[in-house]
This record gives C-alpha cells, structure tokens and sequence, in this order.
C-alpha cells in the first residue's frame, strides 16, 4: 500500500523538478508538494503510533487481537488517503494551467550581452581574487585556456569577471571580446547568437545553427579573443565551445564561472587550475548583493539575501535537498563532524540505498557533491583528504532555515518557542530550553509527531532542573533520533518507551533499556556506572551499523544462534574484553574498528583476530601496555584495505616499523607512544608507498636516521613531545610530495633542521625550475608551541 503512495511521490517529484515550470506554476506545485508531504507524515505517524502500542503489549491474546485490529484499520484509512491524493495529482498532472507541457525554447530567457554591460563594476573585497585572474590572462603561456572562477551564488564571480572583462587595459590586448550568460537552462541556439552578435555587432536570427558555428568560428580564426562564459552549469555547452573557438597560439582567453566544481575541473588544465571565489564577510556580501541588484534603490525586505541563492537550492537534485537543509540548520559558524553528520543522514532516511555500495559511502558521494556545488564549505580535512568538518556560509544558512521550515524538514529553534514543537518534524536545540519542558504545556496537547531532538552545546544543559525536564522527551513517541550526548541525564527510564529510534547518542547508565529497540542503527552510549553491558537482544538486532560503547561491555552471544547483525556492523568502538576477542573474528564486513584497553595478555589474541578483518579501513588501537610490558609485532598483519592506522601505548619496538611498511594501503599513520626506543633506523628496503601523512607523538626518541624513499608519497609530517629528538632527517626534504611539517613541543633542535629543509628548498627551487622545486617551495613549517 504504501509502495503505491511512494510511486505517486516520485511521479510528483518530477514533475517539479521540470525547468520548464514557470515560477507562479512553481508557487502552485509547492502548494500541492505539501499537501503529499502532510499526507506522507500523518500516515507514517499512524501506522507507527499503532506498531509502538503492539510492540509495548505486556498483556494477554486478547488486548493483542484488539491492537492488531485497530493497526489494520489505520492502514485501509491511509490507503484511502493515498487513494484520493493519486487521484489529485493524475488531474492536476493533465490541467493545462498547472504548466507540465513543454515550454517553446524561445520562452526561456538568457540575460544578453548588452544588458550584461549595466552590471555593477565595483569589486567589494575581491583584490586577491582580481589579481589571480589578472595573472592568468597575462600569463606567458601563447596556449589557448580556460580560467574558471567556482564559488556559490551570490558571492561575485560575475562581478569579477565583469570587471576583468570591461577593463580597458586588458580589453586592449585582444581583438575579439565576447560575453555569454549560460544559466541554469542551456539554450543552444540563444548561445550561438550571443556570440555572433558580439563578434560581428549583427543580429543573424534568420542563420541556421550549423551557419552559426561556421560564422564563429571564422570570426574568431587567426585573431586574438577574449571570451567570457558566465553561470555555466553543465558540460555539454562547454564541449561545444572547445569545438568552435580556434587556438591559435595566439594568447587567446576564455572565463568561466561556474557554481559547480565538476564543471570547472572539467574546463580547466593542470597548468590553470580553477579558482576558488573567496569568501566576502557579511557586510561585504551583502553590500556586493544589494549595489548589483538595486544600485542606489533599497532592497525590498522579501528579497533580502535570497535571490541569488534560491536558484543555487531550486536546481539541486531532490535527493540532495533534504540533507542540504540539515545542515543550513545547524547554528551558525558550527562545524559539523562529518561521521556524525552522516550517521544522522542515515537515520533520518535521506540516503538512497545503491546496490553493492554502503549507505555511508552513498552519503560521502551526497557531500562532496553539495562541497563541489560550491553550497558546503570544508571546515577540515581528515590526513588521508577526506572531508572531517563541514561548515556553511551564513547567507546561505539564513536560505535553509527559511526553506527547512517551510517544507517541515527541520527546525533550528532560539529562545522562542512560542509556537512549540509539536508537528515539526526534526528540532535542534541548540541552547538550555529547559522552560519549554517545564512550563509550556502546548507539547503534551495532542500527539508530538517530531521524529528527531538533536541537542547541541557543551555541558550547557547542566544546570539547575535538569534532573526532572528531560522525563518530558517520553512524550515524543515516534522519535527516531535521539542526540542528547551533552545533556548528561540519564535517559535509561526514558529510551524504553522511543520503540522507534534508530540513532541514539546518549548517557544510559543501564543499557539494558534498549532491549526494545529493533530500529536501531546508530548505537552511541555512556555510562557512569561500572560493569554494565548492552542487552543480550543486541545480538538479534538486525539493523545495527555502528556502535560506540568504550565504557559500556558486550554481552556474551547466545549459544548456538548466529548472531543477526554480523552481517551489517561497519563500525565499533569498543573496550577490549574476552568477549570482544571472541567475537571480533566473526565481523566480515567491519570497516572502522577503535578498541581501547587491550591488556598485554589480550594482545596475540587480537593479532589474530586482526588477520581475518581484510576489510577494515580504520584501526585505531588504545593498549594498555607499559614500559615494563611493551606489545611486539612479530607477526605480519595482512590488513590489504587499511588506510589509517593510530596507534596509542603500544610502545613497540622501532624495528616493527617494518611490519607497518608492509600495509599496502596505509596512507595515515599516527603513533602515540606507540614506539620506544633511542634510535629509528629505516633501512632501504622499508618502505611506506602510500604513506601520505606521519605523525609521531611522545617517546625519547634521539637519533632518526631515514631516506626520501622510505617515504617516496609523504605530504605531511607531524611531531610532537619528542624532547630528546636531534633532529629531522635533512633527506625528508627531498620527498617532492611534501607539503608541510609541524612541530609543537620538541627540542629545539628539531625546529632548526625544518627550518633548514625549507630553507634548502627554498634555495633550490630558486635555481631550478623542474617539478621538485615547484613542489619544495610549496613547504610549511608550523611551530605551534
């Protein structure tokens, strides 16, 4: 039944996807998007409302029977709904005033050349990005390229290259100029005559297309142009470009802006890499906004800091909207972790399942895309590249907030919460509202249809009070994330009565209240008391993809059952127990493992382990070994997909180093007193042939004696509280990969010998113009004592 509903869901979505929508026939789609979108959650709420009363069932066959019943009656209800919406959209789908049938290209509208010409000229904080395109255009290079400028909409890639277009001493060194606005519907033909007016100053409608290529192709033939390619979104126009513009060797330029970096890596060549528009603060955004749009006018208040950026919402794919509006809901300047970003991403329900591919690396694929939509910002990067933290920009936060509430996706709530919270379907709390729990009763009137609290902050919610308001979050039945890890209350009484979460993040002091929870995915708890472990029903949770638990043990598996999420866990952090050992062996597809706690007389057994997890990614070991009981690797470890590895109070010997060279994936390597030991000889034959990132913490090592082929893919080099280190082997310095070394709280004779490899480098990249010294120069030395 409800397969039917989902059908009628996908044939809407397309229709309003369709460019060819007018924006009033938009205003009217939106109003029947959240009729589907009212109907969708009320009969999910109901059908859940009547699952949660059978699941908590304690009695007899009898008051069964009678639940069973009344769940029967809410589904044949919800098919008549379903059934009456099916019909709505079949009717408005054929009535010709709603807008479906195609549009006549020449009803699209393409911003000429000439009308271009009116733009406001003045660059608002865009000196360095000015200069860089500058550059470009007078580099020495006789080549025909492109210089693609990517950044958000709104934040002034036209202006700049308006003003680079329109400078008298650059239009100057070319004979040919020609502007072109692309927008978001590419429009073949309106193209061609674009260019071709420019080029020839003639208006040629009567040309057929192929007479048009031709026309542009030999104006432009043995001369030298300059053409500027604006708010371009796809390919296509570009390769039909590339086609018609003639190089000629002749210094020629092409400008490209573009909101969307797939298409500006697309354009661009190593040698011209594409330019990142800088971000403008505030002021400066809104003040290049206004003087573009309304010059000395004022701005209309419904326009504030909208128009631009709306388009930038409206032309994402719908499966990237509900997760972009997540994270315009996050306070502002936060930055968002991507793991966890993620695993609420999944919870929530936003990401599509693809056959053969895991969820989260669909959600992964989900982020860069919206990162090389120039609409999330990157915060950090893991040392392997991957994106860490996230971050979005304030103009486009205040977009999402509006847009989030009015499609009821999620709610960023302040102090005032007049309104409550009842029917909003997804609520961060970012502040203490402890007052709203106490003393606004709206939210116990009626059902609480909310599926997700999320509370954010640091300890902030300890105060007085605390110990009676959260009791009032049992009133959210049908919740299905939880993240409440910094209140610091103790929802053990609570969780039993969330039959639906599937993410929750909190402290649960007795952790056998999850017993219930089949739902479960995401299982993140703490307690502050010892000796507790999950239920034994963990084992027939079928659901289960990532459990964090460091403080909290694993029951025992039931005897002879195979335990049902095997097949399913891809991340564990977990204290190391015999129990833990005993089991670890029998996760195929676990990808990111944190054990802490592992005991000297644990240690081969988890080696074993070890060597059956091919498909671990991530390890990060926290041993419990110590001066007087160092670990060894004595034995090989054949972990073919490991890319990180962090290693913390093993205290190996350094000569294991050489087993660790043996990964032949390992790209990061983070060692906390993880080796011990004077001197760290590398002889020529270990090697590290994907090590991207080294880091090195405590230990007293003194003498480090090591080649640039030890570590042929180095980029960057951490060392910290290593006091007694002389210093940096000088032939690091001759790894061309290497990006940066940072030092913080060594001897200072390890500071002298980085500065002198940069110093070198510098020296030599001076005289030299090959790929090393290009790479050199580009080395950082960081001293962050």
């Amino acid at each position: 039944m409800l397969n039917l509903f989902i059908k009628i869901y996908v044939i809407f979505k397309f229709f309003l996807r369709r460019p060819q929508l007018k924006s009033k026939d938009i205003d009217d789609v939106k109003v029947l998007e959240k009729r589907i979108k009212d109907v969708v959650y009320k009969a999910e709420d109901r059908i859940d409302s009547s699952l949660r009363s059978i699941i908590l069932l304690d009695n007899g066959d009898d008051d069964c029977e009678m639940a069973c019943k009344a769940f029967n009656e809410e589904l044949q209800q919800v098919e008549k709904e379903v059934c009456f919406l099916k019909k709505e959209v079949m009717v408005i789908k054929f009535n010709k005033h709603i807008g479906f049938s195609k549009l006549p290209e020449s009803a699209t509208t393409f911003p000429s050349s000439r009308q271009s010409t009116t733009e406001e000229k003045t660059v608002v904080g865009m000196k360095d990005d000015l200069n860089t395109i500058l550059n470009c255009i007078n580099a020495q290079t006789k080549e025909l390229i492109v210089i693609s400028v990517v950044g958000m909409g709104g934040i002034g890639k036209t202006t700049l290259a308006r003003k680079v277009f329109d400078d008298s001493i650059i239009r100057s060194q070319f004979d040919k100029h020609a502007w072109v606005t692309i927008s978001q519907d590419y429009n073949k033909r309106q193209m061609l005559l674009e260019i071709v007016s420019s080029i020839t100053g003639i208006n040629q409608e009567s040309m057929s297309n192929d007479k048009l290529l031709d026309t542009v192709y030999k104006g432009l033939k043995g001369r030298r142009f300059l053409i500027v390619i604006d708010d371009l979104w796809s390919t296509e126009a570009l390769d039909l470009m590339r086609r018609i513009f003639p190089n000629d060797h002749n210094k020629s330029r092409i400008i490209l802006t573009t909101r969307l970096k797939t298409v500006a890596d697309y354009a661009s060549s190593p040698d011209f890499p594409p330019h990142d528009m800088s971000f403008l603060s505030l002021d400066d955004s809104w003040n290049l906004f206004t003087e573009r749009l309304f010059k000395k006018d004022p701005c209309p208040p419904q326009l504030e800091c909208q128009a631009i950026l709306s388009l930038s919402y409206n032309c994402l794919p719908q499966y990237l909207k509900a997760c972009f509006l997540y994270i315009g809901s996050f306070p502002e300047d936060t930055e968002i972790h991507v793991s966890k970003l993620i695993s609420s991403w999944i919870a929530e329900q936003f990401i599509k399942s693809r056959s053969n591919t895991r969820l989260e690396v669909v959600a992964e694929e989900y982020l860069q895309e919206l990162t090389d939509r120039s609409l999330i910002l990157v915060g950090g990067r893991r040392a392997n590249g991957r994106i860490k933290i996230c971050k979005i920009h304030d103009l486009l936060r205040q977009m999402c907030i509006r847009e989030a509430q009015i499609e009821n996706v999620v709610h960023f709530t302040n102090n005032d919460i007049s309104g409550g919270i009842n029917d909003h379907r997804r609520v961060i709390i970012p502040y203490l509202i402890q007052d709203y729990f106490r003393d606004h009763p709206k939210h116990r009137n009626g059902k609480i249809t909310t599926r997700s609290l999320i509370f954010l902050g640091r300890q902030s919610y300890e105060v007085t009070g605390i110990y009676y308001w959260p009791y009032s979050i049992s009133d959210f039945k049908l919740l299905k994330v939880l993240d409440a890890h910094e209140i610091g209350f103790d929802f053990s009484r609570i969780i039993p009565q969330l039959v639906h979460l599937r993410y929750v993040d909190a402290r649960v002091n007795d952790p056998s209240s999850l017993a219930k929870l089949f739902n479960l995915q995401t299982i993140i708890v703490y307690s502050q008391k010892k000796n507790v472990q999950l239920p034994t029903e963990i084992w027939t949770m079928s659901e289960i993809k990532h459990v964090d638990i460091t403080d909290v043990d694993m029951p025992n598996p039931p005897l002879g059952e195979q335990p049902l999420f095997l097949n399913t866990l891809h991340t564990l952090a977990v204290k190391s127990s015999a129990v833990v050992l005993k089991i670890l062996r029998s996760f195929p597809n676990l990808n990111k493992l944190k054990i802490n706690d592992v005991r000297s007389t644990e240690w081969n057994a988890f080696l074993d382990c070890l060597l059956v997890l091919e498909g671990l990614v991530t390890l990060n070991i926290q041993a419990a070994a110590s001066l007087n009981s160092p670990f060894f690797l004595s034995k090989d470890i054949f972990l073919p997909n490991l890319a990180k590895l962090s290693l913390n109070s093993t205290f190996f010997p350094w000569e294991d180093m050489a087993v660790l060279a043996k990964l032949p994936n390992l790209e990061v390597l983070k060692a906390d007193n993880a080796f011990w030991g004077t001197d760290w000889k590398l002889d020529e034959d270990v090697v590290f042939p994907e090590l991207k990132y080294l880091g090195v913490h405590h230990g007293n090592l003194e003498i480090w004696e090591a080649t640039s082929d030890n570590f042929p893919m180095l980029e960057e080099l951490n060392l910290s509280w290593l006091h007694f280190l002389e210093e940096i082997p000088e032939s690091i310095g001759e790894i061309m990969t290497l990006r940066s070394i940072e030092i913080k709280d060594c001897n200072s004779a390890v500071i002298t010998s980085a500065e002198q490899i940069r110093e070198n480098q510098e020296i030599y990249g001076a005289g030299k113009d090959d790929q090393r010294s290009s790479v050199g120069k580009s080395v950082g030395v960081v001293n962050t004592e």
